[in-house]
């Protein structure tokens, strides 16, 4: 089944890129990892620190290794960095660097509801990076994840902060749905797709067991602490994610929260065969706080 040993990683120094580095670390995989910030390295793990990615650099490097999973990206745009430049024109650098470097394959991690229909920035900028990936000629798995959360991710976090402060806010009604769905799984299903040909060259929603509200989650998330919970008017959201770059939601975290964009887990259960953490039990428990 492991026929490949040396996997590049990029974005190491994310949320998911660090739990999944630490995942085939401690399988032996032989890891090149590359981050645009300073990052702590596992065992059997080459660590470069590149700004731009820039080909003159990594080549060499990377040569003939056997997959690349592209974990770079942004969710909020700014005047110096927008999501064409990071999501679109870098995966298109991305895909320059494995064709002359000889990888064959690669993974890529998309969004849950990104579709030929995408009207907002962030959704088309990642619809069209998965467009250049399927037009390369590599085999490749992209995954269109919901929320993929553990004790670290960034929803996880402004969840704990808002705690601290006393009291947590929903944007609108809450009651739009999510599909989280548990770190640990998310690392096992990337492990399969590099090893697995079940995996080339599909699009696959990456979605938890468990259908929920958000205001349900963020009841469930809180409730050992007894916070409050308070519902701020959607206008009032969209304007503070307008005029404030520091605001806690995003111009499209709030397109995403509010779409209500589901996946099929049973297909996803069927393919991967895995079985899944249900994240209602992870919640109960304490276990995501």
């Amino acid at each position: 089944m492991h026929r490949y040993k040396k996997i590049v990683i990029t974005g190491a120094n994310g949320f998911v890129a660090k739990h999944l580095r630490k995942y085939l670390s401690e399988k032996n995989i032989q890891l090149i990892s590359i981050s645009r910030n300073n990052f702590k390295k596992f065992k059997n793990e080459l660590k470069i620190v590149s700004k731009n990615y820039n080909e003159i650099n990594l080549l060499q490097k990377i040569q003939n290794s056997d997959a690349l999973i592209h974990l770079i990206g942004i969710g909020k745009q700014s005047v110096t960095v927008d999501y064409n430049m990071i999501n679109v024109e870098l995966t298109k650098n991305i895909i320059n660097l494995c064709k002359k470097a000889k990888i064959k394959k690669i993974v890529y991690t998309s969004g849950l509801g990104v579709s030929s229909n995408s009207s907002t920035g962030y959704f088309i900028s990642k619809y069209n990076a998965e467009k250049i990936i399927i037009s390369s000629g590599l085999d490749y798995t992209i995954f269109r994840p919901s929320y993929i959360v553990g004790k670290d991710d960034h929803f996880t976090k402004y969840l704990k902060k808002q705690i601290k402060h006393g009291e947590i806010k929903i944007p609108g009604s809450g009651n739009y749905r999510i599909q989280p769905i548990y770190i640990d799984d998310v690392v096992e299903i990337i492990f399969q797709s590099i090893f697995q040909s079940k995996f080339t060259n599909k699009i696959i929603d990456l979605v938890g067991p468990n259908d929920l509200s958000f205001k349900k989650y963020v009841q469930l998330f809180s409730k050992r602490s007894q916070t409050s919970i308070k519902k701020i008017n959607l206008e009032y959201a969209y304007r503070a994610a307008i005029s404030n770059p520091k605001s806690d939601f995003g111009i499209d975290d709030l397109h995403i929260l509010i779409g209500n964009f589901g996946g099929n887990h049973q297909k996803l259960r069927e393919l991967t065969e895995i079985k899944f953490h249900s994240i209602l039990e992870l919640l109960e428990t304490g276990k995501l706080f």
